[in-house]
């Protein structure tokens, strides 16, 4: 059996997301900041590791000196 299919314009595609995540924002709160804290944390890290790659590499003494401070 085939389920039927429902085709949405890009206009009604933009107005339910918007639907969704006010409902997200107003019902969970809390979860949705997570997800976006978690996101900036991701894309931090991932950012790091780009530069991390283009700088000279940082010896083990020098970074626990740093972390000593």
């Amino acid at each position: 059996m085939r389920m039927p299919t429902t085709v949405l314009t890009q206009e009604q595609t933009k107005n339910l997301l918007r639907e969704v995540l006010v409902e997200l924002l107003e019902e969970r709160r809390s979860e949705f900041h997570e997800l976006i804290v978690e996101a900036i944390e991701e894309v931090a890290l991932a950012n790091a590791i780009r530069a991390g790659r283009k700088n000279e590499f940082v010896g083990e003494d020098e970074i626990r000196a740093v972390l000593e401070v």
